[in-house]
């Protein structure tokens, strides 16, 4: 049951707007800017499910992804995809590297909801 979401996203608008979407459905939700900051965060904290953009600096999402379904420790957390990326080459690697799901910027408060369900 996912209960607590990890939200990695250099965008501060699409953190915030990320987070209080799902606060107010009654998750908890920590953040990070980057995927270096957020394979420290995954260590500590352990999240039920992360929501990826792909673009940042430092670390992107697909390699933060990678480095996660590699290491025993965190390969079973679901990975979904938040991104502005919309090309098929981009949606095949993120399946490739074992993401649950893909959603494409600008998305609908239901699309993001979606993804937890059931």
């Amino acid at each position: 049951m996912i209960q607590n979401i990890l939200i990695v996203d250099d965008s501060a608008t699409d953190r915030n707007f990320l987070e209080q979407l799902l606060r107010k459905a009654g998750y908890g939700v920590s953040t990070a800017l980057n995927g270096s900051l957020a394979l420290e965060l995954v260590q500590q904290s352990r999240p039920d499910a992360i929501l990826m953009d792909v673009n940042m600096p430092e670390m992107d999402g697909f390699a933060a992804t990678r480095k996660l379904k590699s290491d025993e420790r965190t390969k079973s957390i679901p990975v979904y995809f938040v991104t502005g990326k919309n090309q098929k080459a981009d949606m095949a690697w993120a399946q490739m590297l074992g993401a649950r799901g893909y959603v494409t910027k600008p998305y609908s408060e239901a699309q993001i909801l979606e993804l937890f369900k059931g």
